[in-house]
């Protein structure tokens, strides 16, 4: 069976088939069919049970290139394994497939949820004043929370954004570190910066530091605060203790989103002192408007060995209770 698929603008021809053309050939492999250019447009051979799904898969991707979509490989795998026949709705799916929950779209790049977990946790960042997560390195949890920040700074919902993030020593004492106080935090506050300046260019970003309209500080710095027309995310919250989180959520203001991060499974607290972002869970569930969302192994968007390394820790600890 074959099947011509028009290609309005040649263009758009880079994004659908990625970089020496690995992205067709991932195609070609996934879904089991044969993808060539013609002057026509891409053709799509296959045997007819495969045929269906490859049509439909490929024609997303064509929308997308439409928008100005660049799929890296993993993002390009983690589309055509989406799970369509879940409880999660063919609109909402729609809507991923097509950019319609983009996050943001600046100078620097575009962000959207790549499974059905992220899709939920940027819905619940939109309905709700406070949003926690919680779930393994990979997922997504402080991207899309630093990408919706953004993102309403720019729709000027918000006046600031704030990150933050607990500046716990994990096997180093800051006193043994070289440099001034600042320098010494620098390396806890490093990724935040990472995620930023993924999304916004550097002189707009330094603008903002210096005008107080991004900061990034440490937690200890948030106390006696009160955080109006802000984004404010913390991140690593695993490494909050029980009155930390408790400082860090009286400070929500007026007009403000508060999302907090965080991956249990990781808690550098010393001797084995309990982490404050379990105890939130059980505190706070009966709250209206605080969301919890948990994000699992298969929200994973990193290299694929990462998913495959969570889920053997997962099994390795589950088979020890």
């Amino acid at each position: 069976m074959r099947k011509i698929i028009p290609i309005e603008d040649s263009s758009q021809l880079k994004f659908i088939f990625g970089p020496r053309d690995n992205n067709l050939k991932l195609l070609e492999k996934e879904l089991g069919v044969s993808v060539y250019l013609t002057s026509q447009g891409l053709s799509v051979e296959g045997k007819k049970p495969k045929m269906k799904k490859a049509l439909g898969q490929i024609n997303k991707i064509i929308k997308l290139a439409q928008k100005g979509f660049v799929l890296s490989q993993k993002e390009l795998i983690k589309l055509l394994h989406f799970d369509e026949n879940s409880n999660f709705s063919k609109q909402k799916n729609k809507k991923i497939t097509e950019g319609g929950i983009k996050v943001f779209s600046g100078t620097k790049q575009q962000v959207f949820p790549k499974t059905k977990g992220q899709a939920t946790y940027i819905d619940s960042i939109n309905q709700s004043d406070i949003v926690i997560t919680t779930g393994p390195a990979g997922t997504g949890k402080t991207y899309l929370a630093m990408a919706m920040a953004v993102n309403y700074l720019l729709d000027k919902k918000v006046r600031r954004i704030i990150l933050t993030r607990p500046a716990i020593e994990a096997g180093e004492s800051l006193g043994y570190l070289p440099g001034s106080m600042q320098e010494k935090l620098n390396p806890y506050l490093r990724p935040l910066y990472d995620a930023l300046y993924d999304m916004m260019d550097v002189e707009v970003i330094e603008e903002y530091l210096e005008a107080g309209i991004i900061e990034i500080a440490p937690l200890a710095y948030m106390r006696g605060r009160s955080l109006n027309n802000a984004f404010v995310i913390l991140d690593e919250a695993q490494n909050c203790t029980s009155e930390q989180l408790r400082m860090f959520l009286t400070r929500l203001g007026f007009d403000s989103k508060t999302v907090i991060t965080g991956d249990i499974t990781q808690s550098d607290l010393p001797g084995g002192k309990p982490t404050g972002l379990l105890e939130a869970k059980n505190i706070l569930k009966k709250i209206e408007g605080i969301e919890f969302v948990e994000l699992k192994g298969k929200d994973v968007v990193r290299h694929p060995l990462i998913q495959e390394i969570i889920q053997a820790y997962e099994n390795f600890y589950n088979s020890k209770l």
